[in-house]
């Protein structure tokens, strides 16, 4: 099976503090029900308080990350047979979180 990111970025989160509580329910719900039906690989959001470091092979450590590299929001990593159940699991987050996914798909690497 191929693994899928479904993911968004936090701007494209736009909620009132009323919606919050009901889109966290309902985006807890979608995740468990992917995790009962044995397809979720691993999800959660960027901690955006934190910022990002980059680590060199020599093993250096500095606050410069790569151009255009911006990640926020929030992800999830998803194990299906086929594009369009991604695309359906996806459409289910997109009503839950109350914004659009992206999908993408991972390349096969036997080993993972």
């Amino acid at each position: 099976m191929t693994k899928y990111l479904i993911s968004f970025p936090s701007d494209a989160m736009v909620l009132t503090a009323e919606e919050f509580p009901a889109v966290v329910a309902e985006s807890h719900a979608v995740i468990a029900e992917a995790k009962a039906a044995g397809v979720y690989v691993f999800g959660g959001g960027i901690d955006e308080e934190v910022p990002p470091v980059l680590v060199a092979a020599d093993g250096s450590v500095s606050s410069e990350t790569y151009a255009g590299s911006v990640l926020t929001g929030g992800f999830t990593v998803l194990e299906l047979p086929t594009r369009e159940d991604a695309v359906e699991w996806a459409r289910r987050i997109a009503v839950a979180c109350r914004c659009p996914q992206e999908l993408r798909e991972f390349g096969y690497d036997p080993d993972s």
